[in-house]
C-alpha cells in the first residue's frame, strides 16, 4: 500500500467532525477573504478557491443564502451564479489559457456534493493531457501552483 502524507488536511477533517456548521457561511461571515480564499464578492454570490482543487484555478461560485437546491434559491441568485461563471471563464482564459472547462453543480450527497446543504457551482479550467501518470496510476493529483499564488492571481484579476 502506498501512503501520501497530507497533514494539512487534518484541520479540514477535524472541523467537519465537530459540528454541522457550514464552511461557506463561515467563510463569508469571517470577512477575512485572504484566509478563507474568497477571491471575489458579488451582491448575491461570492467566488472561493477550492482548498483541494482538481486543477489550478478550481473555484466555486457560492450564494450567500444557505440553500441546498436550485428550487429553493432566488432567481436573481441563480442568474448571478451564471453571470459570475461567465466572468470566471474569461478571467481563467486570460490567466491560465485552458483548453476547456468543467462547470457543474452537484445537488445532494448522492450526486457527489461535498457540502450538500449549501448550493455551489464548480468552475475548473482543463487542459488536454492534464491527467498524468500520478492521477491515472497513483490516484494522486499534482498541482503546479500553490493556493496562495492562485488566490493572488484571481483576486487581482477579479477586483481591478
Amino acid at each position: 500500500m502506498d501512503y501520501l502524507w497530507t497533514p494539512w488536511r487534518y484541520s479540514y477533517i477535524a472541523a467537519g467532525a465537530k459540528d454541522d456548521r457550514c464552511i461557506f457561511c463561515d467563510a463569508a461571515a469571517a470577512h477575512d477573504d485572504r484566509k478563507t480564499l474568497i477571491v471575489f464578492r458579488g451582491k448575491k454570490t461570492f467566488v472561493i478557491l477550492n482548498r483541494y482543487p482538481y486543477t489550478s484555478g478550481h473555484v466555486m461560485v457560492v450564494p450567500y443564502a444557505h440553500q441546498a437546491t436550485l428550487g429553493a434559491s432566488e432567481p436573481e441568485t441563480l442568474a448571478e451564479m451564471i453571470t459570475t461563471a461567465q466572468r470566471l471563464e474569461g478571467t481563467l482564459e486570460t490567466l491560465y489559457h485552458p483548453q476547456g472547462y468543467n462547470v457543474g453543480i452537484n445537488i445532494g450527497r448522492a450526486a457527489g456534493a461535498g457540502i450538500a446543504g449549501h448550493l455551489h457551482m464548480h468552475v475548473l479550467p482543463r487542459w488536454i493531457g492534464d491527467v498524468n501518470f500520478m492521477t491515472s496510476v497513483g490516484e494522486t493529483r499534482v498541482q503546479p501552483e500553490d493556493l496562495t499564488t492562485t488566490y493572488e492571481r484571481l483576486h487581482a484579476a477579479l477586483n481591478p
